[in-house]
């Protein structure tokens, strides 16, 4: 136990929480933020120790793991007062499971190594609570291959899988391409149940029927359920959270100087979603959408 590398993690959310948890479990000594301290409490009963704030996670560790919200977010913890960047140290590697901009992140990560000798690896996960819950996510990776390598012990314990796709920055390209998929399938999903409920067709038994077929995925077997049950809760992500990723695909392929019209509808339909309170809930409430079209 002792030969194991110290870890800090920031970001104790919907999927930092049961990362956290894996990471404790296989007997890493781990130091714990959040913005909302009190969310820390279960993994410090676990044995966490909680930081004062972000320089503090870099005291002891090893490697500071990040699961936040977006770039902004990210950007305050790394080199706001109290920063990570004020602890950091030569050695040290941050590796940031947030979804982020591509050009962001590698910015971010110029600016820590200059700084502090901290290195960066990104790595967005994907497979929501539950593959964070089993150690299931896949993990798509951009920095050296050094620190790829370095850190995938540790990571094998959150993910069944950590492709790595280049430099820092590819991994969030990467994440960014799941997203759209992930994205547009929900709507089409959601618009396949409301269309099954208004044609008298049992709407639960779709996913059922389709599985193994061509247009058969995870979301489908997940999403479909949920939505013909009107099951919203409880939320295992976020509407906001897809609408973040799917801007962030539309920026990225304007930088590219490529074209993503499927996107940028999806986009479009999940802004019109979110502007109805939506924003907060699990894209299964996609289907009320839907549902609530004149006839």
């Amino acid at each position: 136990m002792s030969e194991l590398p110290s870890i800090a993690f920031a970001g104790i959310g919907l999927m930092g929480l049961p990362m956290c948890r894996r990471l404790l479990a296989a007997g890493y000594r781990l130091t714990v933020w959040n913005r909302s301290p009190q969310k820390c409490a279960p993994l410090i009963e676990a044995g966490a120790r909680q930081a004062g704030n972000p320089a503090d996670l870099c005291r002891d560790a090893d490697n500071v793991l990040l699961c936040l919200a977006d770039t902004s977010v990210v950007r305050e913890v790394v080199f706001g007062a109290g920063g990570i960047v004020e602890g950091a140290k030569a050695g040290q590697l941050l590796v940031d499971h947030s979804s982020l901009e591509p050009a962001a992140t590698r910015a971010m990560a110029a600016e820590l190594e200059s700084r502090s000798g901290m290195r960066w690896v990104d790595a967005p996960v994907s497979g929501g609570t539950a593959g964070a819950e089993t150690g299931s996510l896949a993990i798509m990776a951009g920095g050296s291959s050094e620190d790829i390598e370095r850190v995938r012990p540790v990571l094998a314990h959150l993910g069944q899988r950590l492709t790595h796709m280049g430099d820092v920055g590819a991994g969030q390209v990467t994440k960014a391409c799941n997203q759209m998929i992930v994205a547009c399938n929900a709507l089409v999903i959601a618009e396949v149940v409301a269309l099954a409920e208004r044609s008298g067709v049992d709407a639960s038994l779709i996913a059922p029927a389709l599985a193994g077929g061509f247009a058969d995925s995870k979301p489908l077997q997940i999403l479909a359920p949920q939505m013909a049950n009107s099951e919203f809760e409880p939320v295992k992500w976020r509407v906001r959270t897809l609408l973040k990723d799917l801007d962030t695909a539309v920026q990225l392929s304007r930088e590219a100087g490529g074209a993503t019209p499927m996107t940028g509808l999806a986009a479009q339909l999940m802004r019109l979603h979110g502007s109805g309170g939506e924003l907060e809930n699990d894209p299964s409430t996609l289907v009320r959408m839907f549902r609530e079209q004149k006839q």
